[in-house]
């Protein structure tokens, strides 16, 4: 038996039918869990899925027997979930969890959780616990073996193999002391367990804030027995014993300091906020910008400590233990940025105070970042928070790219969803080589987008969305993608992407070569400005002058919009009133691009091209140039008007006529009697620009940006190999 057995047995959980009486052979066990937080379970979800339909209606149908007795529970979330309570899965794919709410175990004993994912450089001796009745009678179970790599999401374990009934038991790394993970399954010659990360999956159930609240009350739970004066064993001090002493890192006694005192402040919004601050706090200890290998999304305070509790330099084998230095600035950070956004509490005074002792050991430029960090509002004379560094401009943690490659197997097209941060670093984290068919890439990127997303906004400031996309690509409707499917509740991942951020297309085929001089040059008078239209074909020039015209005037050859679009004056902007993705439209482009234009505005979709709405068009967009000024004033009049064409829209859908169910004895018509003479036009609050037609915007709908300047990476040649460094799969 492993030395932490007596720490996992009090939070096992025999999972079963529900019903009284002694079970000794097991007839109605179904699997094993165990207690994350006071009156909360984890398993797999094909363990409460042989409850059938009324576990997945959330009825208290799912049987809890554990040291302190006999109760039910209910399923609260679980990925994979049937579509409806009645059906029954073939399979159980990965992450294969369920949380279970068992709210008469508020006293229920809980193993200790990682706030990371565990770093394979060398197998990890693990323990596995769980029931069984693999001996004809119900018994706990521990198995001996290792972690040596991942597969898919999964740990994979050698050594030793889950038997059966230990699915959805813990798995205890043994160096560390901490829960890594739950089994899953096993194969021919190694089993499969899902890392205690994947919980994350979970949030996309809708989860997120159930979730946080589990994890405070995790680690409420282990702070309050660190400091108990029981004399029962508790994880904290088994970290402390069988921690090496050449051990790096913040030690696991002001770790669980820390993690109680973060645990009592509002969460974050979301993965950007964690990250940005764990960004910094590397970065103010290290002296420069070190990126991880890996991206991940973390949802609380306390994994913000997980990535840098170890943290030392890149390939320096002697490398100076860094990890404390950084936790602390981190936490210091982190009280800064909930004072700004929900005011002071006694919680962010007491975690204030306890960081500043904390750290008086640390050296000067730790203390001086601390400092800095607490002291809001105060600045040195140099504009440099007191010992916090340089200061930065505020926005998003980091934009996030699309990279889109030409279809290579029959029509599908390989796919990338990246980081870009501070418009030069790029990091990979999802994507596929083989592709997808066109008409399937909306629904396939909307979740690796939303992670992305998620990773990259920061707080209010949102991440921006670039779309590098070979030219055929250039109509698809980017800004009217969701990240959420349309049926589903509204909220601000039902809205396109259009109406909440920046979202603009570049693009992939002058990537493979260096850029061209006029496409510095024209990058560099836009960035100045004023702006200014230029049609993008030349019919439209005609149009201007006389619509009858129009019709007959002979097509541009690509040199000769070539030429037109070269010699016109820096800071123009093509524009043109319908697609760009094939035919007269893709030329003209093309010849744009060449020129070395790097902004350029047109409508996606199917139009009715007649040459009066073509016109109103270019002098629309004339004076949203002017507006805009330069290059970066173009983003906000965009978005605007992407919301209001939509406004437009809804109004012209919503009926005139209301059928208001009133109360009988109330005038139907208060504010005016009925006079069949009665003009809404007249009507000084009536405004004919959100009419039904929606004529005030119209000129708008299915606007596209083209938005590419020549020093926005990537500069390489495009997709060559298998993606990823992310660390799922999708």
């Amino acid at each position: 038996m492993s030395a932490f057995e007596s720490l996992v047995r009090p939070a096992l959980v025999r999972i079963a039918a529900p019903g009284d009486g002694y079970d000794p052979l097991g007839d109605r066990y179904w699997g094993t869990g165990f207690f994350i937080a006071p009156g909360w379970v984890l398993t797999c979800a094909h363990v409460v899925a042989k409850g059938g339909s009324a576990v997945w209606k959330g009825e208290r149908a799912v049987g809890i027997v554990w040291d302190g007795g006999v109760t039910t529970g209910e399923v609260v979330l679980a990925s994979p979930r049937p579509a409806e309570p009645e059906q029954r899965l073939d399979r159980w794919d990965f992450p294969d969890l369920a949380l279970v709410r068992v709210p008469d175990a508020r006293d229920a004993s809980c193993v200790r959780l990682s706030e990371r994912a565990p770093v394979i450089a060398e197998p990890i001796p693990v323990a596995l616990h769980g029931w069984s009745r693999v001996t004809g009678r119900l018994a706990i179970r521990e198995a001996l073996g290792q972690v040596h790599g991942v597969d898919g999401g999964a740990l994979l374990l050698s050594g030793t193999q889950p038997v059966e009934g230990l699915s959805g038991g813990p798995v205890v790394d043994l160096n560390r002391a901490v829960v890594i993970g739950l089994n899953k399954g096993r194969g021919a010659d190694e089993g499969a367990a899902v890392p205690i990360t994947s919980l994350q999956w979970l949030r996309r159930e809708r989860g997120g804030e159930v979730l946080s609240e589990v994890m405070r009350d995790h680690d409420r739970h282990h702070l309050a027995r660190y400091h108990s004066l029981s004399d029962e064993a508790d994880w904290t001090r088994a970290q402390l014993h069988h921690r090496p002493p050449t051990a790096q890192g913040l030690d696991p006694g002001r770790r669980i300091d820390l993690y109680g005192r973060l645990a009592e402040l509002p969460p974050p919004t979301g993965p950007g906020d964690v990250l940005h601050l764990v960004d910094e706090a590397r970065r103010l200890t290290v002296g420069h910008d070190l990126r991880p290998v890996l991206e991940v999304a973390p949802q609380t305070w306390r994994e913000g400590v997980g990535l840098l509790h170890e943290l030392h330099e890149p390939d320096q084998e002697s490398a100076a233990d860094l990890g404390p230095n950084a936790v602390f600035v981190y936490a210091a950070k982190v009280a800064r940025h909930v004072r700004e956004r929900h005011g002071d509490s006694v919680a962010l005074r007491s975690l204030a105070t306890w960081v500043t002792e904390a750290a008086t050991e640390m050296p000067l430029r730790t203390r001086k970042a601390i400092a800095g960090a607490l002291a809001v509002g105060r600045a040195a004379a140099d504009g440099r928070p007191t010992g916090g560094g340089p200061v930065r401009e505020p926005g998003a943690r980091a934009d996030v790219l699309i990279e889109i490659d030409p279809p290579r197997y029959g029509r599908k097209f390989p796919w990338q969803v990246k980081l870009l941060f501070d418009g030069r670093t790029i990091t990979p984290l999802h994507g596929d080589d083989e592709g997808v068919e066109r008409e399937r890439l909306r629904d396939t990127l909307r979740e690796p987008l939303a992670d992305a997303l998620a990773r990259g906004d920061r707080g209010e400031h949102l991440a921006a969305v670039e779309a590098l996309l070979p030219r055929e690509l250039f109509d698809e409707p980017l800004d009217t993608w969701r990240l959420s499917p349309d049926d589903e509740l509204f909220d601000e991942r039902s809205l396109p992407l259009g109406h909440r951020r920046i979202v603009v297309i570049r693009d992939a085929g002058r990537r493979t070569r260096a850029p061209a001089p006029e496409w510095h040059r024209r990058w560099r008078t836009a960035g100045i400005g004023p702006l200014r239209a230029v049609p993008l074909r030349a019919e439209v020039l005609a149009a201007r002058r006389d619509l009858h015209a129009a019709h007959r005037i002979r097509r541009e050859s690509p040199r000769q919009a070539w030429v037109r679009l070269s010699e016109a004056a820096d800071g123009s902007v093509p524009v043109y009133c319908g697609p760009v993705g094939s035919g007269d439209g893709l030329k003209a482009m093309a010849a744009a691009l060449a020129a070395g234009h790097p902004i350029a505005l047109w409508r996606t979709g199917a139009h009715d091209h007649d040459h009066a709405a073509c016109v109103e068009f270019h002098e629309r967009a004339d004076r949203l140039l002017a507006e805009a000024g330069r290059a970066e004033g173009l983003h906000g009049p965009v978005l605007s008007l992407r919301r209001r064409v939509a406004m437009d829209m809804d109004l012209a859908d919503m009926p005139l006529d209301l059928d208001l169910d009133l109360d009988p004895g109330l005038d139907p018509d208060p504010y005016f009697d009925e006079d069949p003479a009665f003009d809404p036009a007249l009507d000084p609050a009536f405004d004919p620009a959100f009419g039904p037609d929606g004529s005030e915007h119209a000129w708008a709908t299915n606007l596209a940006v083209l938005f590419d300047p020549p020093d926005r990476p990537p500069h390489e040649d495009p997709l060559q190999g298998p993606p990823m460094l992310g660390e799922e799969e999708w």
